[in-house]
C-alpha cells in the first residue's frame, strides 16, 4: 500500500493535480447557478461527471504540456528536476496517461449530454494546444486563460445544455484571472525564455509592464465577477466575498513585485486557490441562503429557489 500511494503521489505531482483547485471551484459555481436556473439540483450523477470531466481534461492537457516541453524543462534550472527530464517517468508512460485521460474525457462527456460530447474534441484541442503557443506567440498567457476559462462554460452546458450570458461573463472573468496569474508565474523564467526564444509577455514587455497588465486584467476580472452577481441577483454575502477577493488580488500583486521565488509561489498557488474557493463559497451561499428550501422532487433531485428572495 505505501508503494501504491507513492506511485499515485508521483503521478499526481507530474500533472500537478493540486492545481485543479484553480478552475474547478469556478466550474462548480457555474453548476450551482445553472442548477438554480433549472429549479433543481442536477443530481449526483451529473455532479460526478462534471468532476470527472474536469480531472480527465486537465490531466490530458497537463501530461501533453510536460511531454512537449520536456527538452526546455531539462535546460531550465528551475524545472530540470521535473519527472520527465529527471527520468522519474518514461516518455511512453507519459503518452499513455495523456491518451487514456483524453479518451476518458470524451467518454465522460458522452454520458453528460449530446452538446458536451459534440464540443469535447474541440475543447481537448484548445486546452492541449496551449503547450505549443509559447513557440508561436508572446500572448501565450492569454491563450491559457481562454483555454482554462472554458471550465465554467462546460459545467453550465452539462446542466443546462444551452449557452447563456451568465456563464459567458464568468468564462471571461476566469480567462482574465488565469491570464494575470500566469504572467506573474512567468516572471520566474523571463531570462530563460528570452534565451530559449520562447514567447512571453514578460519577455516582450518586461517584468514591470507585464505585471501592470496582469493587475489590469485582474481588476477587470473582479468587475466581471461583480456583474455576474448583479445578473444573478446575489445579495450582501456575495459582495462581502468579492471584497475579500479584491484584497487577495492586491496582496498577490504586492508579493509578485518582490520577485522572490518563494513569494511568487505564494502569490501563484495559495492566494489564487483562496480566491477560487472563496468564490465558490459565496456563490453557494448566495444561491442557497437565505431562500434555501428543500423539496424532494425525486430521489435524486432537490428543488432550489428560482430567485433569491
Amino acid at each position: 500500500m505505501p508503494q501504491l500511494l507513492q506511485t499515485l503521489a508521483k503521478w499526481g505531482d507530474f500533472v500537478k493535480i493540486a492545481h485543479t483547485v484553480f478552475a474547478l471551484p469556478f466550474a462548480l459555481a457555474a453548476m450551482v447557478v445553472a442548477a438554480r436556473e433549472n429549479r433543481g439540483w442536477p443530481g449526483l450523477r451529473i455532479f460526478l461527471l462534471i468532476i470527472a470531466a474536469m480531472f480527465t481534461a486537465r490531466t490530458c492537457a497537463m501530461a501533453f504540456n510536460r511531454i512537449v516541453d520536456r527538452h526546455f524543462d531539462a535546460k531550465n534550472p528551475r524545472t530540470a528536476g521535473r519527472h520527465l527530464p529527471a527520468g522519474q517517468i518514461s516518455i511512453e508512460s507519459a503518452w499513455t496517461l495523456c491518451l487514456l485521460s483524453g479518451v476518458a474525457f470524451l467518454v465522460t462527456t458522452y454520458f453528460i449530454n449530446g452538446l458536451c460530447f459534440a464540443l469535447a474534441p474541440l475543447a481537448l484541442i484548445i486546452i492541449c494546444f496551449y503547450s505549443l503557443t509559447k513557440r508561436l506567440t508572446d500572448f501565450t498567457h492569454v491563450y491559457l486563460g481562454i483555454a482554462l476559462g472554458l471550465a465554467p462554460m462546460g459545467a453550465w452546458l452539462a446542466v443546462r445544455g444551452e449557452f447563456a450570458l451568465s456563464p459567458i461573463i464568468l468564462t471571461l472573468a476566469v480567462a482574465l484571472w488565469l491570464t494575470g496569474f500566469d504572467i506573474i508565474y512567468a516572471t520566474q523564467d523571463v531570462d530563460f525564455d528570452r534565451g530559449a526564444g520562447l514567447g512571453s509577455l514578460v519577455v516582450r514587455w518586461g517584468v514591470s509592464n507585464s505585471l501592470q497588465f496582469a493587475f489590469l486584467a485582474h481588476l477587470i476580472m473582479w468587475g466581471l465577477l461583480a456583474i455576474f452577481g448583479l445578473i444573478n441577483k446575489f445579495r450582501a454575502p456575495y459582495y462581502i466575498g468579492l471584497i475579500v477577493i479584491l484584497c487577495s488580488i492586491i496582496f498577490e500583486h504586492w508579493l509578485a513585485r518582490r520577485r522572490s521565488l518563494k513569494w511568487i509561489n505564494v502569490a501563484f498557488f495559495r492566494l489564487n486557490a483562496l480566491i477560487s474557493i472563496i468564490f465558490l463559497i459565496i456563490v453557494i451561499v448566495s444561491v442557497a441562503f437565505p431562500g434555501f428550501r428543500r423539496v424532494w422532487q425525486s430521489q435524486t433531485v432537490v428543488s432550489l429557489p428560482a430567485t433569491i428572495p
